[in-house]
């Protein structure tokens, strides 16, 4: 269980953050597929090479423990600012009918976006992760999400 213990958050750091230097890799290799995307945006290539060193630095960073609260507070912005000038599936009008479309695949990765968001945003409000033991002894335990309490355990009325 130590081995599980000790091993366990650096292996959800990286799946969490695994798909970025693909990303990053795949921008590099199909640049001009990467530009044609990236549409109007002011200073394409620029921002193209921000994009490329934020995908590749902030993981690694994530994982090696290096800056991690910083390099997910980046990661999690590039995931907002990606979401909404690149997913706006809000302007397809197939997209309102609910039916496959391109709207709808935009959709969901404006929710994926987001959704590395909320993970990216316990790296950096909760770094610390419980013992898989710990887990494994309480698998119904609950924790207080607002408040002063929030991250700590709900502890049972006697």
């Amino acid at each position: 269980m130590t081995l599980i213990n000790d091993y366990a958050p650096l292996l959800l750091r990286i799946f969490l953050v695994v798909l970025f230097p693909f990303s990053a890799l795949d921008k590099i290799v199909n640049w001009h597929s990467a530009m044609k995307q990236a549409g109007d945006i002011p200073f394409k290539p620029t921002m193209l090479v921000v994009s490329i060193i934020v995908e590749f630095v902030t993981p690694v960073c994530i994982v090696a423990g290096w800056h991690d609260r910083l390099a997910a507070f980046i990661l999690a912005g590039f995931c907002v600012i990606t979401a909404v000038l690149f997913h706006q599936f809000w302007r397809f009008p197939d997209f309102w009918r609910f039916k496959g479309g391109e709207g709808l695949e935009h959709f969901w990765e404006f929710l994926k976006n987001f959704g590395l968001v909320g993970g990216l945003g316990l790296i950096v409000l909760a770094p610390r992760t419980l013992p898989v033991s710990e887990v494994m002894q309480h698998p119904l335990a609950s924790t207080h999400v607002v408040g002063p309490q929030a991250g700590s355990p709900i502890v049972p009325a006697p």
